[in-house]
């Protein structure tokens, strides 16, 4: 019987685990229409639901891809809800994958960023927030980078605004490692709780 009532307290425990980490997508905008609840990874959202136009997010980070296998445009969304696609910066009501990040603990944040690829050329190291690259690094394009602590999004255009990447600690070697197709990046700032 003890043992009963110990599977039993682990189970619950697990629950509460599992719906910590969730994010809920619905097909209609404010949270209507049919929805679907996710508490991990998926590489292929498309048989759950067709269209998504509105989100709620109970905790941590979570990178949306509007194609499957965590391809095409990004969405890096902390808690919160989101009401359409606007609200995220979504181009379309597309989302077909997605990923789940713990919220950064730690209080340090450290990214290189480098002019050409393979980390050449100028260099410049950042531990805040950026919202116009080229006002601080004089370079409209960033080839390669180095991040060294912290979560991190880039945006396309200055002042946070435009298609998004996110980078975690690792090497990128040049922009497409980190999911662009153009080593055009305007701005960029830590992951923390809220925005």
């Amino acid at each position: 019987i003890h043992g009963n009532t110990q599977i039993s307290e682990c189970d619950k425990l697990l629950t509460e685990l599992v719906a910590f980490f969730q994010i809920i997508f619905y097909e209609d905008k404010n949270f209507q229409g049919r929805h679907y609840e996710c508490s991990s990874d998926c590489a292929d959202l498309q048989s759950y639901f067709s269209r998504c136009n509105s989100i709620r997010i109970d905790s941590d980070y979570w990178v949306l891809y509007e194609k499957p296998n965590y391809m095409g445009y990004q969405y890096v969304l902390n808690r919160g809800e989101y009401p359409d696609y606007q609200r995220w910066m979504g181009y379309n009501d597309n989302i077909r994958s997605c990923r789940t990040y713990p919220y950064h603990r730690g209080s340090s944040y450290r990214m290189r960023v480098y002019e050409r690829p393979d980390f050449g050329g100028q260099m410049m190291e950042f531990m805040d927030d950026c919202p116009s690259v080229y006002d601080r690094f004089r370079f409209h394009d960033i080839h390669s980078c180095n991040v060294m602590d912290g979560f991190w999004t880039m945006y396309d255009q200055p002042n946070y605004r435009g298609r998004q990447y996110f980078v975690r600690p690792g090497e990128y070697r040049r922009f497409s490692d980190w999911g662009a197709s153009s080593s055009t990046v305007g701005s960029f700032r830590r992951m923390r709780d809220s925005f």
